[in-house]
């Protein structure tokens, strides 16, 4: 696995206090979001589709520290938009590092190498470089030739000056399962600290919506890329039971709080990848979300979603209370032949509701009108 023992023993404590104090929702990645501004424009992310006052938005080092503490996390996931694109990066991360945190910095690399100087390697702190496939399939994903070749260069820049690095690859429909295990053969020789994979999710507001994964292929192309990769050693930066999920052998439900969001108009609701309303803090988020108004059986939008945001919490959870399922699981690895789990039923799933306009629309308006957008509710 590529989770590093001590993120394993301190996540696996701080489920442990969670269950013994009796909470039923809480946090274990922050979801950090200090700009949704970006140097790509990808057809699969609906992030960077924003007026410009609103991508010119960025969240102070101070911002960031808040939410940290306020959310209490043992992780935290810096993502956008590029965060390198934050002039402030290295001094939100040293921030964070010194309040005891892990730290995954989400970027697409191109801007890694000339940053790299800014950055100073720590077993806490891991650049997670996004590469959704090999050359052909990652600059296709990224709508822009050359973007793969980059990133493969700055990461092995990375490694060379000591950092961690894992990478993060999304796949969408028509992906080949060969040619996806030939490429994580591939990332192998890159010397990566971890690969987190997961289906894409369907943005409303991405131009392309046609390559998203419904679950069940999904479920069939993880067990097609399993099996394949069975003796060969790939490190994943997760969950076996999250694995052997994707592969259709575990009925979980999502975990939407346990990936909180927050980004520069406040904590949104209910996750990282659907927002549908914004909190002014934490325990607002927390406390004041109808959560049971969202996930895969209960929302539209919500339907194929098998995405690790939503339900690498439920599996983290699922693994820290049955600890000898989680070993027989890692014992043997996914489960790629036999039944799979049964699905979640949809026929009371509520229709979706489209409110990511009514969303900029008000965000315009208190920036005309002078007012920050954190600052902003429902």
């Amino acid at each position: 696995m590529g989770v590093p023992l001590n993120q394993m023993v301190r996540v696996g404590a701080y489920v442990v206090r969670q269950h013994l104090a009796g909470r039923r929702r809480y946090p274990l990645v922050l979801m950090l979001e200090p700009l949704f501004r970006c140097n790509l424009a990808c057809a699969g992310c609906g992030k960077i589709d924003y007026p410009a006052p609103i991508l010119n938005q960025r969240l102070t080092p101070e911002q960031c520290f808040a939410a940290v503490e306020e959310c209490g996390a043992p992780v935290v996931a810096i993502a956008g938009g590029e965060p390198l694109l934050h002039r402030e990066m290295p001094e939100i991360v040293e921030g964070i590092l010194a309040r005891g945190k892990f730290i995954y910095l989400c970027t697409n690399a191109l801007l890694l190498e000339k940053r790299l100087d800014r950055f100073r390697p720590h077993k806490n702190f891991a650049f997670d470089v996004h590469l959704d496939g090999d050359r052909e399939m990652h600059d296709r994903s990224v709508c822009q030739t050359g973007v793969f070749d980059r990133a493969v260069a700055a990461i092995k820049a990375a490694k060379a000056r000591g950092f961690r690095v894992c990478i993060n690859t999304t796949l969408f429909d028509g992906a080949d399962p060969a040619r996806v295990a030939t490429f994580l053969d591939q990332a192998r020789t890159l010397g990566l600290d971890g690969v987190m994979i997961s289906p894409g999710y369907a943005y409303e507001r991405a131009p392309d919506q046609q390559h998203f994964l419904k679950r069940e292929k999904a479920k069939q192309l993880f067990r097609e890329i399993f099996r394949r990769g069975r003796g060969r050693r790939w490190k994943f930066n997760q969950s076996t039971l999250f694995l052997d999920f994707l592969a259709g052998n575990q009925l979980y439900r999502c975990t939407p709080w346990g990936k909180p969001t927050r980004n520069v108009f406040g904590w949104q609701r209910p996750c990282y990848l659907l927002g549908e309303g914004y909190a002014r803090t934490f325990r607002d988020l927390m406390e004041t979300t109808d959560w049971d108004r969202y996930g895969t059986g209960n929302y539209e939008k919500c339907a194929d979603c098998m995405v690790h945001s939503g339900y690498e919490a439920t599996a983290v959870i699922d693994a820290v209370t049955h600890p000898l399922k989680t070993l027989a699981v890692a014992l043997r690895g996914p489960r790629t032949e036999g039944p799979m789990a049964p699905e979640i039923p949809f026929e009371n799933q509520r229709p979706a509701e489209l409110v990511f306009s009514r969303h900029v629309e008000h965000a315009m308006q208190r920036l005309a009108g002078g007012k920050p957008l954190a600052d902003a509710a429902d």
